[in-house]
Parts: structure tokens; C-alpha cells; sequence
């Protein structure tokens, strides 16, 4: 006897099977997928994206103080990168250059202590320039002003400037540069996608000064805050502090033609030699009053006193 057949097999010939085949995948570019089209899927070329990357290192036999000015930059700028301390020379800038190309980055902040008491700081865009020499006063670092404000490491901040800034066009480069070296990147994977805290830099007697300010808002049901409504909203300040004296502005990555002079900088060292002069000029007044003394004292001599030897019998 023959075997009967299945019943979905009455009248439906069985059907050849399709291959399957796995979709193409897109080609990859640096700034996302594309499509078949040839779109680019997630970013387009024409918007901006920000890539922004900061070497951050200091100079051999740097004060405590002033390295701890270091950590603290390096702690608020998420997109940075510590380097080891480099040999403040004339040929510093060829070698803090190379540095950045070896290390993927855009910009520089290059802190440098001379004689151990003066300290300067050093701004630059690598490897085409411009860059910009300041010294630097007034420090006081999170550790020493036990402030009370305390906002989230990594997160974005928002960057205020007086209005001095527009005003003249140094201070226009100042500004631009500040914004590219200290502005955090939107998409930075170790930043936060938020805002809580301040930036602020002010033109003050030709120095720039630098705070940085929490942004504190009540979380209470009662005092919650509306959006928009910035009555309620305070500012704490977190630290550093520092001032910023602008010496000299050049048109290279660490040097090249000078842009700008500062015709009311005064270097240290000539500062220190004037008070020193001024000390010299206080003993030489004194040495002349002494001998002043003593002519007037022969010149004019008193009579002799009767009753001097009054008492020797």
C-alpha cells in the first residue's frame, strides 16, 4: 500500500526558499553613518560640531600653590589633558607644540613659575597660533578659600564677559580665544549634559579677573522655581581665584610677530629692583643725618658746665 499524503500537501507544490541576505551596512565617516544616498544619517558636513581638546601641563620646580591652580583648571575642564611638567626654555615652545600634535589636541595652557615667585600663564592654539602671555596675581585655589559652594564635577558651564570686552580688539581676541579654550564641548563624553555653574570673566584697571559661581535653586515644593524665573535663583561662589595681566599677544604658537604690547606691564624683576632702591635710598638718608649730626654738634659746642666736677671730691 502506498502512504497517504500529509494534508497541507494536497494541491500546493512546494515552493522554492528564498536566500536570505543581510541588509548592507552603511559607510562610516568621521562625522557619522550614510545612507545608500550618500546622506549622512546622524550629523550633517555643513553643522558644527565641536572638538575642541586642551593640553594643560606646567614647568619643572613649580610652587605647591601654583600647582594646585593646575588641578583645579584640570578638574573644571572635562576636555582637557595632563601632560608631565616640561623645562621652561627658550625651546619650550617647539617641544609644548609636539606635545599637543601627540596628543590629539587643538589649544594649550601652559603654566610656568620663574625664580619660584612669578608665575605666568601661557594661552595658545596650536600648532598655527595666535597665543597670548599673561602674569598671574592674586591666586587662591579651592583648597585655601574653604568657599561654600560646591557644584557637580564635569558639568558644562555657562561663560559670562563684561561688556569691556567688545570694546577694543584685543580684548575682542582675548574673548574668542577664552571662549574656545574654556567653552566645553555640547557632546563631550565626560561632560554633563547640563548646566549649575558660572564662568565669569571682568576687565578691572587692565586685568582680567576670573570667578567661578554655582547656580543654586531652591528644590522645596513651596519655592520651587518656574521656568524662566531667575528672582530666586543665587549664585555661590566654588573658586579659584586668579588675575590675569595681559603682556604680550603673538601671531604664532608660542611666539612669532607681536600682535599687541601691554606699554603698562612692569616686570617683577624691575619691580623688585625699585623697592630695592628704595631701601638703598632710606640707609643713604640716614648716613647723611648722621654726619649732618656730628658737623653740627662741632660747630655749635656747648660751654663747659660749673658744676661738673662737683661731685668728684
Amino acid at each position: 500500500m502506498g502512504k497517504k499524503r500529509k494534508h497541507g500537501e494536497v494541491g500546493h507544490p512546494e515552493e522554492p526558499k528564498k536566500e536570505e541576505v543581510a541588509p548592507v551596512r552603511p559607510k562610516r565617516t568621521l562625522l557619522g553613518w550614510k545612507d545608500k544616498g550618500g546622506v549622512e544619517s546622524k550629523n550633517d558636513s555643513s553643522t558644527f560640531r565641536n572638538r575642541e581638546k586642551v593640553l594643560v601641563t606646567c614647568s619643572r620646580r613649580i610652587v605647591f600653590r601654583y600647582r594646585h591652580l593646575m588641578l583645579n583648571m584640570v578638574s573644571l575642564l572635562p576636555h582637557c589633558k595632563k601632560d608631565n611638567k616640561v623645562e621652561s626654555k627658550e625651546s619650550k615652545g617647539a617641544t609644548l607644540n609636539e606635545l599637543v600634535e601627540l596628543r590629539s589636541c587643538s589649544s594649550c595652557l601652559f603654566f610656568e613659575c620663574r625664580k619660584q615667585k612669578d608665575f605666568y600663564l601661557w594661552m595658545a592654539k596650536c600648532p598655527n597660533g595666535p597665543s597670548i602671555k599673561f602674569l598671574v596675581k592674586a591666586v587662591h585655589t579651592m583648597e585655601e578659600l574653604k568657599l561654600t559652594g560646591n557644584h557637580l564635577q564635569g558639568s558644562r558651564p555657562i561663560l559670562t564677559f563684561s561688556s569691556n570686552f567688545d570694546k577694543e580688539p584685543h580684548w575682542m581676541l582675548l574673548k574668542e580665544l577664552l571662549i574656545q579654550i574654556f567653552g566645553i564641548p555640547k557632546d563631550h563624553r565626560k561632560a554633563k549634559p547640563y548646566h549649575d555653574h558660572v564662568f565669569v570673566f571682568s576687565i578691572v584697571d587692565d586685568h582680567i579677573w576670573f570667578r567661578n559661581y554655582q547656580i543654586s535653586v531652591p528644590h522645596n515644593v513651596a519655592d520651587k522655581v518656574e521656568h524662566g524665573g531667575l528672582d530666586k535663583m543665587t549664585l555661590i561662589e566654588v573658586g579659584p581665584r586668579f588675575c590675569l595681566q595681559t603682556i604680550k599677544i603673538f601671531a604664532g604658537s608660542f611666539g612669532g610677530p607681536t600682535l599687541y604690547e601691554n606699554p603698562f606691564f612692569l616686570s617683577p624683576n624691575l619691580i623688585r629692583s625699585m623697592e630695592k632702591r628704595k631701601k638703598a635710598g632710606k640707609y643713604a638718608k640716614k648716613i647723611k643725618a648722621k654726619t649732618r649730626r656730628k658737623i653740627h654738634e662741632l660747630e655749635n659746642q656747648l660751654e663747659p658746665d660749673e658744676f661738673t666736677d662737683l661731685w668728684k671730691e
